[in-house]
């Protein structure tokens, strides 16, 4: 049974670890959402419906979080104690705080027609690949305890995944959707 108290790992059964079975998590979210689903409550009193929304609430936020690779960085932080809400002069490098501005200004001076799209396919793909890696590396520093180290790649996977998606905007935005 489902219970508000446990953490979201717990909750699906898996392994409090950044590497998530995506299926298993998906499984394992469905039959849970056949267990709680309000439906299975309508001729249920008052207490177990809200009891039923409360459970399957808890359930729709714990698998988003799960299955999304910067919020379960988030999360995984947060259960050791860490705050990511704020970002502090020791947790942001100066290299990645100039890459920031160097990036968003390469975005901007590109062409606003189709002309920029192999450019931003590029870009793109770059970006991609560097999240990735850097999502390894966090995944890394996590196992091994270092909690400072895996917080900085937090904030650079968070860097990464705007700039994956301000990338995507601008191609969205050539191509007229």
């Amino acid at each position: 049974m489902i219970s508000t108290e446990q953490n979201f790992f717990e909750l699906f059964n898996l392994d409090e670890s950044f590497e998530v079975d995506l299926n298993a998590l998906t499984e394992r979210y469905h039959d849970l959402q056949n267990e709680t689903h309000p439906d299975k409550f309508s001729g249920a009193g008052e207490a177990e419906k809200i009891r039923a929304l409360q459970l399957n609430s808890l359930l729709n936020e714990a698998y988003s979080t799960l299955k999304t690779p910067l919020k379960r960085a988030g999360y995984l932080l947060a259960l050791r104690g860490i705050e990511t809400e704020q970002a502090s002069q020791e947790d942001l490098s100066m290299d990645l705080l100039m890459e920031q501005m160097q990036q968003r200004e390469k975005l901007a001076e590109l062409p606003g027609d189709e002309s920029a799209l192999a450019e931003l396919e590029q870009m793109k793909t770059s970006v991609g690949s560097r999240l990735q890696n850097s999502q390894s590396v966090f995944a890394d520093h996590l196992n091994r305890i270092e909690l400072k180290e895996a917080k900085q790649l937090f904030f650079e996977m968070q860097f990464l995944h705007k700039l994956l998606a301000e990338i995507e905007q601008g191609e969205e935005k050539r191509l007229g959707y």
